[in-house]
């Protein structure tokens, strides 16, 4: 008997080993990506602090900033939807600053008014310090001759408009730009799906289970003369 069942029950213990295991590997990431939330929530809470350049991805990314500077009409259009304000263009705008130029990444612009003009005035920013990297594999390469962008990159954004490596996402600007509305960084955008992997891979587990448990019973079955 123990020889019959000796490998469908290896076969069980060792599958559900393994499921049970990824299950706990993505519990851990869950409390380390709840722990990273929890800080990224305590930086945009923060007060705002003035622009320097003095800042790294490491420690300054989601950090809540001020600037002051004019746009110099130079943007680039980011084809996005989904967002809270619908679908359309981000705006990443050229601004002069004291410091340099820098990225602004000033809004939502709407599809029919891709070719408006924007504003070039003097503003004061609030927003958010980030760096990101929007860009994978699948991305399509940008369309340069119609200004429609896939993804952002602040490195390849800033060799396109020649600013220094900075991108500030606008919360508050003064004056507005009409044609925009603001997207503001928060931790909503920011992807939290191990607890369904982890429900995914215990489920797993105990189809796996009953599936052992099966095969051990045809295993053990007397079977007709």
């Amino acid at each position: 008997m123990l020889r019959k069942i000796l490998f469908p029950l290896i076969l069980g213990v060792a599958g559900c080993g393994v499921l049970i295991s990824l299950g706990l590997w993505q519990v851990e990431r869950l409390a380390w990506k709840e722990d990273v939330l929890v800080g990224i929530n305590a930086r945009l809470a923060a007060a705002p602090a003035p622009l320097t350049t003095e800042v790294s991805e490491s420690t300054n990314e989601y950090t809540r900033v001020t600037v002051s500077g004019t746009p110099t009409g130079e943007e680039l259009h980011v084809l996005v939807s989904g967002t809270e304000a619908g679908t359309g263009y981000r705006v990443i705008s050229k601004m002069q600053t004291p410091l340099g130029a820098v990225l602004v990444d000033q809004g939502l612009l709407a599809l029919e008014n891709k070719a408006a003009a924007p504003l070039i005035a003097p503003m004061e920013i609030t927003g958010t310090l980030i760096w990101p990297d929007d860009q994978n594999s699948s991305t399509p390469d940008p369309d340069i001759a119609a200004n429609i962008w896939f993804a952002r990159n602040v490195d390849t954004m800033s060799a396109a408009l020649d600013t220094l490596p900075l991108m500030i996402v606008s919360t508050t600007s003064t004056p507005a730009d009409p044609r925009l509305t603001a997207l503001p960084v928060n931790t909503a955008t920011i992807k939290n799906d191990h607890f369904e992997y982890a429900v995914t891979w215990f489920l797993l587990a105990l189809v796996w289970a009953i599936m052992s448990f099966y095969l051990i019973l045809r295993t053990t079955r007397p079977k007709d003369a």
